[in-house]
């Protein structure tokens, strides 16, 4: 029987600057990656780094079948400069069943195609967008934004430990070094956080606070 990697594994296709930073950052927030790419040179570079890399043609669905690929719930295409290669890879990945695809694309053409071709979310990013997004992958967070000084805002969804609490009951801050800055409750405004606000279960948080507590507050969502 085959490993279920859906949870918690994401595969990283392309181990360029972006694709790299992305599965670097994954593995840093402790979810399982599979990384592949078709250069053997970036493929050996990346093993000293990534516990699971595989030189291999995406665009080829069975050998992607082959590895497993089918196995994770979760996808990001990060190839650079080949659109073919691009666009095949994300193809394979629908053929594959695949249930949520992120694609890199490198202009607005190039995003419809790979929408088409069954990319679930285009990303059009710079180098430095790639542990932004695997924060977004991974689903924990909705929106995250770091700043120079390892300063971050995310919107992420409430703790099941907080729901039915107010803020200043859970004592979130205290127990996790972040603030929780605002609450979005479904079809109502965006209110500030008050000491006295209740969180419902649907409820998105906006936390802010240093990256690590932001993400170590995150995972627990």
């Amino acid at each position: 029987m085959a490993e279920d990697h859906s949870d918690n594994g994401v595969v990283v296709i392309g181990l360029g600057r972006f694709g790299g930073a992305v599965a670097e950052s994954l593995v840093r927030l402790g979810h399982e990656v599979l990384a592949i790419d078709q250069n053997g040179e970036l493929v050996q570079a990346w093993s000293e780094r990534l516990t699971h890399v595989v030189q291999a043609d995406t665009t080829d669905s069975e050998t992607l079948r082959r590895l497993g690929v089918q196995e994770f719930g979760r996808a990001v295409v990060g190839i650079g400069t080949d659109l073919e290669a691009s666009v095949l890879t994300v193809l394979a990945l629908a053929e594959l069943g695949v249930r949520d695809i992120w694609a890199k694309a490198l202009g607005p053409k190039h995003g419809r195609i790979l929408e088409r071709t069954g990319a679930h979310h285009v990303i059009y990013p710079e180098a430095e967008m790639g542990e932004r997004v695997a924060h977004l992958v991974t689903g924990r967070m909705m929106d995250f934004i770091e700043f120079d000084d390892g300063f971050a805002i995310v919107k992420t969804r409430a703790p099941r430990e907080a729901v039915g609490r107010t803020l200043e009951e859970c004592r979130l801050r205290s127990k996790y070094g972040v603030t929780v800055v605002g609450v979005k409750s479904p079809r109502m405004d965006f209110a500030h956080a008050q000491p006295g606000t209740i969180i419902a279960r649907d409820d998105l948080l906006i936390v802010c606070g240093p990256t690590k507590l932001v993400e170590t507050f995150a995972a627990q969502t």
